[in-house]
This record gives C-alpha cells, sequence and structure tokens, in this order.
C-alpha cells in the first residue's frame, strides 16, 4: 500500500453506502462491464451505415485489444501480485458492495479490457461511438474503486494497459481483416467501395 492509493481509495470508497441506487447503478457498472460493451459494440454494429466496413473493422480490432490486454494483466499479475483493498485493510474501514475472490488486484481487468475497447474505437469510428465507449470505461474505472474492489493506481494502470494494447492491435490489424470480412459477408455489409481486404 501507499499513501496515494489508501487516501484516494477512501476517498472514492467512502462515497458508497449512502444512497441506494447509485450503489447499484455502480455495481452494475463494476460487475456487468463486459455485457455493457457488448452491448455497445452490437449497437454500433448494426446501426452503421451498410457500407461502412472501416468502421466495422475498427470495432473488430478492438475486440481484440481488449483480449491482448488481459493476456498482458495475467503476464503482469504472475510476476507481481497485489492484494485486494478488502484483502488488507482493517474491517470497517472500507464499503465493499461485490463479493470477489482476493485474487490478484494489479492491474484491474476490468479497467484494462474496457480502456482497450475505448482506445481501439477512437482511432476510427464516429464521434458518438469514441465517446460512448470513452465514457463508459471512466465509468468502470471509478465504480471498481466505488465498490471495493481495486486500488486507484489498479486503474491506473489498467488505462495504460488498454493503451498498449489498443495500439499493438492496430500496429497489426492487417492480420485480422480477414475475420472484419467473415462478418461483413455473415451481415452482407459493404459495398463497392469495400469490397477488398486492402479497402477495409
Amino acid at each position: 500500500m501507499n499513501s496515494f492509493d489508501v487516501v484516494l481509495y477512501h476517498f472514492v470508497n467512502n462515497l458508497s453506502g449512502h444512497v441506494a441506487i447509485l450503489d447499484a447503478i455502480m455495481i452494475v457498472l463494476a460487475k456487468d462491464a463486459p455485457f455493457l460493451y457488448a452491448a455497445l459494440f452490437i449497437v454500433a454494429w448494426f446501426t452503421l451505415p451498410r457500407e461502412d466496413s472501416k468502421i466495422r473493422h475498427g470495432l473488430i480490432v478492438s475486440v481484440l485489444a481488449g483480449i491482448l490486454a488481459l493476456v498482458v494483466n495475467v503476464v503482469i499479475s504472475h510476476i507481481w501480485f497485489r492484494p485486494r483493498p478488502f484483502a488488507v485493510l482493517p474491517n470497517g474501514t472500507f464499503h465493499q458492495l461485490i463479493a470477489h475472490s482476493n485474487d490478484a488486484s494489479f492491474p484491474s481487468d476490468h479497467a484494462s479490457g474496457s480502456f482497450a475497447f475505448a482506445f481501439g474505437v477512437y482511432r476510427r469510428g464516429p464521434i458518438w461511438i469514441r465517446r460512448s465507449f470513452m465514457a463508459l470505461a471512466i465509468l468502470v474505472a471509478i465504480a471498481r474503486v466505488y465498490v471495493g474492489l481495486h486500488w486507484p493506481t489498479d486503474v491506473v494502470a489498467g488505462v495504460v494497459v488498454g493503451l498498449f494494447s489498443s495500439m499493438i492491435a492496430w500496429r497489426f490489424e492487417k492480420y485480422v481483416r480477414w475475420i472484419t470480412k467473415i462478418g461483413l459477408r455473415l451481415f452482407r455489409y459493404g459495398g463497392r467501395q469495400t469490397d477488398t481486404v486492402r479497402d477495409v
């Protein structure tokens, strides 16, 4: 533990336990982020113009960035194990709204995946997709501290891992264009300007 983490953790976590509806919202954000992002991906995929294969490819790349972020976290957690706040803080000094096993706290998987998605679509996508993905990522990061499962620097590290993973995913995006092409053909998307792999 360090003083920065302890002070900021208590500041955010002590906001919980006072307003039931706020607690409920934060629990959903902290616990069900993968489902929320899945819903966003589905909405984005089906509401984009039929011929827009480039932005749909960006969605695919961002999914792969999220997967890469989780792999990176597994490696980091095996190199350095950090206990979660509820495992080291005295009872009665914090609010834990979600039951959780005492596995590695650093970095936050939810924050890493969320920001990998957000940074992944930020390079290619309309403003409503970029803003909604980023807003959800920020809320998820705050929620993980709010419900008592992570230290603040866990989610900060998640931002870094997410950014790194999105950069790597985009660096090698040409190798996964075939996935996008399958998706486009499956739903009969794409147009004359986007029929070939090089146009994706």
